[in-house]
């Protein structure tokens, strides 16, 4: 099976892993999906992640994060921009998720930044996804 978005297929296994209540799930590793991961801990979407190094390809696990009550910290997460249909914003253009309350991760130059990371370097690119 080929993969035309892995960054699709992340965010899928996320969100069932969270559905189905995992502590955490494991994923190919890559360096898009490792700095995707930064940003969700750095957010507070998810505990933690690591990389554990094996052969042929190394594996991302991530850490999922839940209330006390066990409701995910991660309610919604989706992808913006797609393979078919790329999504673009400039520094000015790139709007507060949910009043702030949500996070858009963007693709710049400068790397992986969260909206407002990318607001404060006035700096567009690329919205991957949105999560709160």
């Amino acid at each position: 099976m080929s993969m035309t978005d892995p960054i699709a297929d992340f965010l899928t296994r996320i969100r069932n892993a969270l559905m189905a209540k995992h502590d955490r799930l494991d994923v190919p590793a890559s360096k898009l999906k490792t700095n995707i991961s930064t940003l969700l801990k750095q957010e507070g979407f998810i505990e933690d992640y690591e990389v554990i190094e094996e052969k042929p390809q190394s594996t991302l696990r991530v850490y999922l994060r839940y209330s006390d009550e066990g409701v995910p910290a991660i309610r919604r997460l989706a992808r913006v921009s797609k393979p078919g249909r790329r999504i673009y914003r400039g520094a000015d253009e790139i709007k507060p998720v949910l009043s702030g309350l949500g996070v858009y991760i963007v693709s710049t130059s400068k790397g992986l930044l969260t909206d407002r990371q990318a607001r404060e370097a006035r700096i567009g690119g690329e919205i991957l996804c949105e999560l709160w």
